[in-house]
């Protein structure tokens, strides 16, 4: 599972904006902002953590760690 800043670094990473995330994942752009700001784990259902993680890796992102060890994104090259 993604974490809160996971989700940012991977949204800044693709200079997306939170309004661009949510359109693609079929949320509001506040829950997003929700989402980023959780420390680990945000509390959502798993569909909607599944979907952002689709559409950032679609778009270039690899996410690396686990939440317990050291979490993190990068482009994939």
């Amino acid at each position: 599972m993604l974490t809160g800043s996971q989700i940012r670094a991977a949204r800044a990473l693709l200079n997306w904006n939170a309004s661009d995330v949510a359109e693609k994942v079929s949320v509001t752009r506040q829950t997003i902002l929700r989402l980023e700001q959780s420390d680990g784990v945000p509390a959502s259902k798993t569909q909607t953590m599944l979907a952002l993680q689709k559409v950032f890796e679609e778009g270039g992102v690899e996410f690396i760690g686990s939440p317990e060890d050291r979490p993190g994104v990068r482009m994939r090259f």
